[in-house]
């Protein structure tokens, strides 16, 4: 293969509410962790172990929007994006750096808010609205 890839895809739970931002110009982003599990069996012990991994998610404009409305803590969904690193200063002049998903895609799982609204999935590149899934807790692959 000539090129290269960079390309993720997680199923999991969010963290926290999406905590939206909004810039001049009308563009916002919206942030929220995910958390995704493993559970093995210890094999000296027989006991179960879970290990969370956390994933800082990024969405942007209308996606975030949607993910704002839609979205709370705790819901379950299906995202692919890439990943991105970024590094900023603090205000106490250290050097932060970050590493985050940049959701490209999206399928909500399962949804708290409003029981009346239906999952779905959003793709941002063709500006798609959710739509119903056909039947039940269908993962998209």
């Amino acid at each position: 293969m000539n090129g290269t890839l960079n390309k993720v895809i997680l199923i999991g739970h969010l963290g926290d509410d999406v905590k939206m931002h909004y810039f001049e110009g009308g563009n916002c982003i919206g942030r929220f962790p995910l958390a995704t599990n493993e559970v093995y069996i210890n094999k000296t012990t027989g006991e179960k172990i879970t290990s969370t991994e956390w994933h800082n998610l990024v969405v942007r404009n209308k996606a975030a929007e949607i993910c704002e409305k839609y979205l709370s803590k705790g819901d379950k969904i299906y995202v692919e994006g890439r990943i991105k690193s970024r590094q900023w200063q603090a205000e106490d002049g250290t050097t932060k750096y970050t590493t985050e998903i940049q959701v490209t895609e999206f399928t909500f799982l399962n949804v708290k808010k409003e029981t009346e609204q239906k999952q779905g999935g959003y793709n941002p590149q063709t500006n798609e609205p959710p739509v119903a899934p056909s039947g039940g807790e269908d993962l998209p692959f």
